[in-house]
């Protein structure tokens, strides 16, 4: 990275990627401000311009994530068939993917408690293509009738699980894509009117 995307006005966006990348590679422990500095080839005082402090560039490397997440998601459910069942597997499989191949994003996301009105913003978009895909299952008869936000944590938190055993190496990386869709079987089975 050089500092000619600084001068074209990506500086923040250049900033964003690098210390995702510092995240992958060595923890939310080694994110500074001047270490991104010197990744990105500017000075150590122009971070300071998108980001007054260390906690305000991971809370923008977590809201980050958040906004990966929905594309990655709203990207997958649109080119899936417009059906429930293929919307939900494209959910599913997204989701896992995600969680499972930004092992260390999906951890600082997950790591906090989300009481900051910013975290929850960032949240709501991926929450919300969830839930619009588990009314159309209730509208085409696929899932019973109830509450959304109660039916989508049940599902979030089977995919976020699926996750946590493939990161943790519990099971083998190989059978991720036979877990989501036995996870989704069982979910929609078990959610029948």
């Amino acid at each position: 990275m050089t500092d000619e995307r600084y001068h074209h006005g990506n500086l923040r966006t250049t900033l964003l990627e690098a210390a995702q990348e510092t995240l992958r590679e060595s923890g939310v422990d080694a994110l500074s401000l001047r270490d991104l500095a010197r990744r990105a080839g500017v000075s150590h005082a122009a971070p300071r311009r998108h980001f007054p402090d260390r906690q305000e560039l991971i809370d923008a490397l977590t809201i980050s994530g958040f906004e990966q997440l929905h594309e990655q998601l709203r990207t997958a459910t649109d080119a899936a068939d417009p059906d429930f069942r293929s919307r939900l597997q494209a959910i599913a499989d997204t989701y896992v993917n995600f969680a499972s191949g930004d092992v260390a994003l999906l951890e600082l996301m997950f790591r906090r408690k989300h009481d900051s009105e910013r975290f929850v913003q960032a949240a709501h978009p991926s929450f919300a293509l969830m839930a619009s895909v588990l009314a159309q299952g209730q509208a085409e008869g696929e899932l019973q009738a109830g509450d959304l936000e109660r039916i989508g944590t049940v599902l979030l938190a089977t995919l976020h699980g699926i996750a946590t055993v493939i990161n943790g190496g519990l099971a083998p990386v190989e059978v991720l894509d036979g877990l989501v869709d036995t996870a989704v079987e069982q979910f929609v089975r078990g959610a029948r009117p």
